[in-house]
């Protein structure tokens, strides 16, 4: 079984927050005994490798009101070491004067693979027109945009942006763009996510963030989106990734389904 982590965070620590640091210290202490270290590629493929982790996706993160800025070029750099570790770029889409021309650079120049969004963190509604020659472009690329979607603990973060409802109208209106809602719009607003992903050929879910021992709790009718949904850790925000792939491995769900989750689906995502 090949296993795919969809949703991993890097940063030097003078990238995020301090609330980040502060919330991070609690959820994974064992980070913080050699933060530095930890945070090199080299040694981050070695975890990966303990952990039973074939690939990663690696998010950069534009979001200076809220997490902090872990740049692009940064997340390039630390995923050259290997082609296991995929590269997800970050655009806000609030301040940057042509998104759609960043992403192509991004893509073109720099080699990186997808697009992480992050509207509650940068302050706008996914179904705002003013984005959507960013989602052209984007879908012209064959570039799948993963979106934060549900809550966060973290400061100045503006839980209205973060319905996955408003990302109706994006698949819509782009039936060929690859829409992940990470979180599976964790907190409020899991039957809207299901229903997205049930109902859109181009929508995923993104189990990360979620404890999954609760997954059938959130999504009691999981097996009917079996094609629709993959896993991610949110690493470093859960100190073993190991865990929760047991977690997974442990629930009541038929293996195929339990194989589309940690691997084969992001593996179609990405064309690994």
């Amino acid at each position: 079984m090949v296993i795919v982590d969809f949703h991993v965070h890097v940063a030097k620590y003078s990238m995020w927050k301090p609330w980040v640091h502060e919330y991070m210290k609690r959820v994974n202490p064992k980070l913080y005994e050699n933060f530095d270290e930890s945070m090199q590629s080299r040694s981050f493929l070695g975890f990966l490798n303990r952990e039973g982790v074939d690939y990663g996706v690696v998010l950069a993160e534009v979001a200076p009101l809220t997490t902090g800025v872990v740049d692009n070029e940064f997340v390039v750099d630390f995923c050259s070491e290997s082609k296991r570790l995929i590269l997800f770029a970050s655009i806000n889409p609030v301040t940057d004067p042509n998104p759609a021309k960043t992403l192509v650079r991004l893509i073109r120049d720099l080699g990186m693979r997808g697009l992480k969004l992050l509207p509650p963190y940068q302050h706008f509604y996914p179904n705002d027109a003013k984005l959507y020659g960013l989602y052209e472009k984007a879908q012209e690329l064959a570039v799948p945009v993963n979106f934060h979607t549900g809550t966060s603990v973290f400061k100045n973060a503006r839980l209205k942006y973060a319905d996955p409802l408003f990302l109706d109208d994006v698949a819509i209106d782009f039936p060929d763009l690859t829409i992940i809602m990470a979180h599976g719009g964790r907190g409020f607003w899991y039957e809207e996510a299901f229903f997205l992903a049930k109902r859109h050929r181009n929508v995923y879910i993104d189990v990360s963030g979620l404890p999954p021992k609760n997954l059938l709790r959130y999504f009691p009718d999981l097996e009917e989106i079996a094609d629709k949904v993959v896993f991610g850790s949110d690493w470093p925000g859960v100190p073993s990734i190991r865990k929760n792939v047991e977690a997974i491995r442990g629930l009541p769900l038929k293996a195929e389904t339990k194989r589309k989750i940690l691997g084969e689906n992001a593996r179609k995502i990405l064309k690994l």
